[in-house]
Parts: structure tokens; C-alpha cells; sequence
């Protein structure tokens, strides 16, 4: 019965890896090398006022959450300017029907000409539209974010690894439950070190050499990513914002606003 423990553990471990080793080569293939960004003069000034160190609110959002964050983003920032009314109910109202940005704009039309929409329905909405694809594709070109073809990547393998690494644990200690009596459980459990010996150094490896994992941005993508807390460069965007787009709603200090986006699934 042991050795069917040991297969199975073997197995998982032996998959789990070389899914791992496929998908940091596959991210090293498919992200383009960095492209020369566009000169601060040439960036609209809705965009500039929302700059952080190097990346744009939104740009911030999407490498840290995608374009999921992306909407949590620029639907609390209406909210926080009053042209947007966030309930805690997970309902988005308009009160100012103007938006001051292509992604303003796409929010406003993903809500609605009713004027009022669930969240989830308009976070769905947003992930389809061209101004999100078109921060989703600069970002790519420029080397900052990983592509589609490739997502999830890194981060997914590495979790398979984390689990086959448990797997193979919990086979070792079946298969010392049900060993036969008189049987030696050293040389038994020293043949389950083998599998996790080979999960536990391919996390290791990969931890040491493509950590942080994420399935949006590459590693210079990480790089551009402020430190929590940080404040933008440009002073008219709120540190809150900036927190937002790389922690996610739990990290909203306003209970109104945080209500709103968890209440809605985010």
C-alpha cells in the first residue's frame, strides 16, 4: 500500500516542477524588453495627475491586481471626488456623468444609461474594455506587465509546487499509518524525502530567483511598483488611492467605501 503512496507523491512532485520550470521559461520568452516610455511632456494631464514614481494610478493597479484593482481604482476615485456614490450594498450611482479620462469614462459607461449598476457588473465590464486593454498593452510592450498568453504563470506553478510539497507530507505519513508492523519506517520515510527534497528545492529555487511571483507584472514591472504607504509623485493623488491600487479594498481605511467594494465580491 506504501508504494502506492510513494507514486502518487512522486507523481505530483515530478508534474508540479517541470509546470513550474515550463512557465518561468515561458515568461522569460514571451515578455518583450522594456520599450522607451513616452516623454512626460506627451502624457495627457488627466494621466500626469495621477502619476506615481514612474507609473500612472491605473498602471499601478493593474501590475499590482489587474484589471479588477484597475476598476476598484478608478471607481473610488469618482466616489472620492463625489461623482461617484458607492453604497454599501455593492451599488455604483452616478452623480457627475462627465469622466475626465478614457477609463473615467469607459466606468461611466459600463454603468449605464440607467445611471446606477452593481460593482461586480461593472468590474466585468471594464476587463473588456479598450481603454483597460489599452493601459494592459502599454505596460506589456513596455516590459512592465506579463502577457496573457502566459498568465497565470509563475505564481499559479509555484502554488502547485506548495502543494504538491504538502502531498507528498501527507502520503509519508499514511503510508507510516498503514505500514506493516515490523516494517522499517526509516528506510520507508526515506524514500518520501526523495520527492520532497525536489519539491522543496524547486520552491526554493524559484523563490530565490523569480520572487515576487505575480501573474500581472514581470520583474521590472515589481521593481517600478512603489513601497506601501509611499506617496505619489504627483500630490493631487491621495495616498490612499496609491495604497489601494497596490494592497486591494482591504486596505481602504474608509469603512463606507471598503464596505462597498467587499459587499460587492471584490
Amino acid at each position: 500500500m506504501w508504494l502506492l503512496f510513494f507514486l502518487v507523491a512522486c507523481s505530483a512532485a515530478v508534474l508540479s516542477c517541470a509546470l513550474l520550470c515550463r512557465a518561468a521559461v515561458a515568461a522569460a520568452r514571451a515578455t518583450p524588453g522594456p520599450a522607451p516610455r513616452p516623454a512626460p511632456e506627451t502624457v495627457p494631464d488627466a494621466a500626469a495627475a495621477r502619476r506615481g514614481p514612474g507609473l500612472t494610478l491605473y498602471e499601478m493597479a493593474y501590475l499590482s491586481g489587474g484589471p479588477h484593482r484597475l476598476a476598484d481604482v478608478v471607481l473610488v476615485l469618482m466616489a472620492q471626488q463625489r461623482r461617484l456614490l458607492l453604497a454599501d450594498t455593492g451599488w455604483a450611482t452616478v452623480v457627475d456623468p462627465v469622466g475626465k479620462d478614457p477609463v473615467e469614462r469607459a466606468a461611466l459607461t459600463a454603468i449605464g444609461p440607467d445611471g446606477q449598476r452593481r460593482i461586480p457588473a461593472i468590474r466585468d465590464a471594464l476587463v473588456g474594455d479598450d481603454a483597460v486593454r489599452q493601459v494592459a498593452d502599454r505596460l506589456v510592450t513596455d516590459g512592465l506587465a506579463v502577457p496573457a498568453a502566459v498568465r497565470p504563470g509563475v505564481g499559479g506553478a509555484v502554488r502547485l509546487v506548495q502543494g504538491a510539497a504538502l502531498l507528498v507530507l501527507l502520503s509519508a505519513a499514511a503510508s507510516y499509518w498503514v505500514a506493516p508492523a515490523g516494517a522499517d519506517a526509516g528506510l520507508l520515510l526515506a524514500w518520501f524525502s526523495l520527492p520532497l527534497i525536489l519539491t522543496l528545492g524547486t520552491w526554493a529555487v524559484a523563490r530565490f530567483e523569480l520572487h515576487p511571483y505575480s501573474d500581472w507584472a514581470t520583474t521590472a514591472g515589481e521593481r517600478q511598483l512603489p513601497g506601501v504607504g509611499r506617496s505619489p509623485a504627483a500630490p493631487a493623488t491621495p495616498a490612499s488611492l496609491v495604497t489601494l491600487a497596490l494592497r486591494g479594498p482591504a486596505a481602504l481605511t474608509d469603512p463606507a467605501l471598503r464596505a462597498a467594494l467587499h459587499s460587492s465580491g471584490a
